[in-house]
C-alpha cells in the first residue's frame, strides 16, 4: 500500500502555532510522515511568516512518536554541510530513528539574493552540491577521521561525535526530475529519490532511467525508496472540488488539467483512484502538499477517507 505523507510549504505563513497543530494532526490522523520546505520567502511577494526549518524539525523531534519527518529539502546554498550533517544527526538521535534528511542545491533566487547567499549558475552550483553530499555522506558513516579536499569544500581529519546511532546516520533522499545532474546523484548517494509533480507515466520513464543509473553504481534499483511530492486539491464533493481549484489556480485551470500536470485533485473516491495508479507505477511514498495551513476541517476529512 502507497504510504501518505503531508508536505508543507515552510515560507506560506508558517509560524509556532500552525506548525504544532499540523504535526500533532499529521501523527493522530496516521499519516506516514510530515514533511516541510525550507525556504526564506517564496519567489514572490508578499512575504509571510517562514519557521526556520531546523529549529522545527527538533520539536518534532521531541514532540511525536511514531511520524517521519525531514526537510523536503534542504538547500545546501543556506548551509555549510559540516553543519548540515551535525544536526540531521543530532535531530535523528532525539526523534529515535524517524529523520529523513532530503538535501538540495537550492533553486530560489530572489530569497538568496534577499538574505546574502550565493546561488551560482546551474554547473557550478551542481557542482557545490555533490560535493556538499560528499562530505555529509563521509561524516555520518565513517566511524574514524575523514579528510576531503574539494573546490568548495574540505575536511581534515573530521569526524562526527557522538557517533549517529542508526548505522550511517538517517537516509539522505535528493528529489528532482532531471536526468541529466540530479538521477546520477541519486544513484549514488540517495537512499530514496523524490520526484516532483509528474504524471505517473512520467515517474514511470524517470524509475526506469534511475534504474540504470543505480545499476551502473553496482547499486540494486531495490535499495532507493521512491516517492512523489505533488500538489494535492481535496473537495468532499464535486463543487467543492471544482471551486478549490478555481481559487487555487485564479480560474486559470480545472481539475482536469491539475491531474494531467500530475497534482493529486478530487474527492475522496477520485484521489484513491490517482494513488491506486502511482503505486502501479512503483511510488512507494507520496507527500501531498497541503497549502492551506488553517484548512484543518478540509485535512480531517481527506485524511479519514484515504487512510485506511
Amino acid at each position: 500500500m502507497i504510504e501518505i505523507a503531508l508536505m508543507i510549504e515552510g515560507q506560506n505563513g508558517l509560524n509556532w502555532r500552525r506548525w504544532q497543530r499540523l504535526v500533532k494532526m499529521a501523527e493522530d490522523l496516521g499519516f506516514v510522515g510530515i514533511f516541510r520546505s525550507d525556504h526564506y520567502t517564496n519567489a514572490n511577494p508578499p512575504d509571510l511568516d517562514s519557521l526556520e526549518l531546523w529549529i522545527s524539525l527538533t520539536w518534532v523531534a521531541s514532540h511525536t512518536r511514531n511520524i517521519q519527518f525531514g526537510p523536503l529539502v534542504s538547500p545546501l546554498s543556506f548551509r555549510h554541510p559540516t553543519l548540515t550533517a551535525r544536526m540531521a544527526a543530532a535531530v535523528d538521535d532525539l526523534s529515535g530513528g524517524r529523520l529523513i534528511l532530503g538535501l538540495g542545491a537550492g533553486w530560489q533566487e530572489r530569497e538568496h539574493t534577499n538574505f546574502g547567499w550565493d546561488l551560482l549558475e546551474v554547473n557550478e552550483r551542481f557542482k557545490r552540491f555533490e560535493e556538499g553530499v560528499e562530505v555529509i555522506t563521509r561524516l555520518l558513516r565513517s566511524d574514524v577521521p575523514v579528510s576531503f579536499q574539494g573546490e568548495y569544500y574540505s575536511l581534515k581529519d573530521a569526524i562526527l561525535l557522538p557517533r549517529p546511532e542508526r548505522k550511517d546516520g538517517p537516509p539522505i533522499l535528493i528529489g528532482g526530475n532531471g536526468k541529466r545532474r540530479t538521477l546520477p546523484l541519486v544513484a549514488r548517494y540517495a537512499s530514496e529519490w523524490n520526484a516532483l509533480f509528474i504524471s505517473a507515466s512520467e515517474y514511470a520513464r524517470l524509475s526506469d532511467i534511475l534504474d540504470e543509473f543505480l545499476i551502473g553504481q553496482g547499486r540494486s534499483p531495490k535499495e532507493v525508496r521512491r516517492s512523489l511530492m505533488t500538489g494535492c486539491v481535496f473537495g468532499r464533493h464535486r463543487a467543492e472540488v471544482d471551486r478549490a481549484v478555481k481559487v487555487r489556480t485564479l480560474g486559470k485551470r480545472t481539475p482536469a488539467n491539475l491531474r494531467n500536470r500530475g497534482h493529486i485533485v478530487g474527492t475522496t473516491t477520485e484521489i484513491l483512484e490517482q494513488l491506486e495508479k502511482l503505486e502501479k507505477v512503483g511510488v512507494q511514498r507520496i507527500m501531498l502538499q497541503w497549502l492551506d495551513l488553517d484548512d484543518i476541517a478540509g485535512l480531517e476529512a481527506m485524511a479519514e477517507g484515504i487512510i485506511s
